[in-house]
């Protein structure tokens, strides 16, 4: 990990630019987010009634993330280190304002809303906001991090952790954790400290435990098993599990699964997409889609290799990596290996927020790629 963050020294020999940017969008990347795009509309475009209702929605969601993300990646990646820890505050600013005039909606004060504007999710931006602070409070300090320096980078994520958490919003909480210890961890942390940071939260689990809702009591408890209240909270697991078996190989074809056509599948066109893609297309689509995954993974960390700043590094690499967090989360949880949660399948649930939070990231990451020699 140590050889991670320091592998450009100077970075003089890799300031060459590797393949080709046009308007400082890569093409490699940007080719791989249009497929995933395309991929999750043409099976939004099969649910009956409202099918038609889903698709112009996505997709006039994913043209406002691929507006965004040609936007941000023109900026200088200056500007992200200089505005980080202004847009932490004001992050923090409005996730307190939540609490107390936060528009409720299903059970969770999550929402703001502004006269004119759209309400939105301050925590949806946090999600960006984070690591980007955590990457600048590391950029001028000595790696790996001493002691104080990673007490201090767990302050700055927990802050905001805990307040979304307290909404309720588990699930955003969570990714808003993940996406901030992702740059601490790339940071080059000795393996001693992560290991006594596991004893810690593992022994802590008692304590957070009586902070939870009761509904998020009864999720985690449903998990371990799920037949427990089959009518109940284990309705989505046992659905879901079975749409994916139901599926085989090769599926039963777009717009013919049983589950979600008929509704069995509650949200299966939000957190359970992928048991409707194992549904329809089988085996064989999940596995195709994850490779799409998999690749946008492995283009992300390997522009953060090309990166010869430690800021641009580290930022680069933990968005691409918490984007994979949410593949991995969304197929977990539809197979029954992590509680139900709101994790949506990156740009193919359908959603209002997160597919243009994810491409907003992609922007920042391009930014970051097509202006490497930015500290000269």
């Amino acid at each position: 990990m140590n050889d991670f963050v320091r592998s450009v020294p100077g970075g003089s020999g890799l300031r060459q630019v590797v393949g080709v940017s046009i308007f400082n969008i890569d093409p490699y990347l940007l080719s791989l987010l249009v497929v995933i795009g395309v991929y999750g509309l043409a099976v939004l475009r099969t649910f009956d009634g409202n099918g038609s209702d889903l698709y112009f929605g996505q997709l006039a969601r994913l043209a406002l993330g691929f507006l965004m993300m040609f936007c941000l990646a023109q900026l200088s990646p200056w500007v992200y280190l200089r505005w980080a820890p202004i847009l932490y505050v004001l992050g923090i600013l409005m996730l307190v304002l939540v609490m107390f005039v936060g528009v409720s909606a299903k059970g969770s004060q999550r929402w703001l809303e502004v006269p004119g504007l759209p309400r939105f999710q301050p925590s949806e931006m946090m999600k960006i906001v984070v690591p980007l602070t955590v990457a600048w409070y590391f950029r001028e300090r000595t790696l790996p991090p001493r002691f104080l320096d990673i007490v201090a980078s767990l302050l700055i994520v927990m802050i905001p952790v805990v307040i979304v958490i307290k909404q309720p919003d588990l699930g955003s909480g969570v990714l808003i954790a993940s996406s901030g210890i992702m740059v601490l961890f790339l940071t080059g942390i000795r393996w001693r400290w992560i290991v006594l940071a596991a004893c810690i939260a593992g022994a802590s689990l008692p304590v957070f435990w009586q902070f939870f809702t009761d509904y998020q009591k009864q999720r985690v408890l449903t998990w371990f098993n799920p037949e427990s209240d089959p009518l109940g909270s284990g309705w989505n697991t046992i659905q879901s599990t079975t749409a994916i078996g139901s599926g085989g190989l090769f599926g039963k074809g777009l717009g013919q699964g049983t589950q979600s056509q008929l509704h069995f599948l509650p949200e299966s066109h939000t957190d359970f997409m992928v048991a409707v893609i194992g549904e329809e297309l089988g085996f064989i689509g999940i596995i195709t889609l994850l490779v799409l995954y998999i690749l946008v993974l492995g283009r992300g960390l390997y522009i953060s290799i090309l990166t010869p700043d430690t800021f641009g590094r580290l930022v680069s690499a933990s968005l691409s990596i918490v984007f994979f967090f949410y593949v991995f989360a969304n197929v977990a949880i539809a197979c029954g290996l992590l509680p139900v949660t709101g994790f949506p399948l990156p740009l193919v649930s359908y959603g209002g927020t997160s597919a243009i939070t994810l491409l907003a990231g992609f922007g920042i990451v391009m930014s970051i790629h097509s202006h490497r020699s930015w500290r000269d």
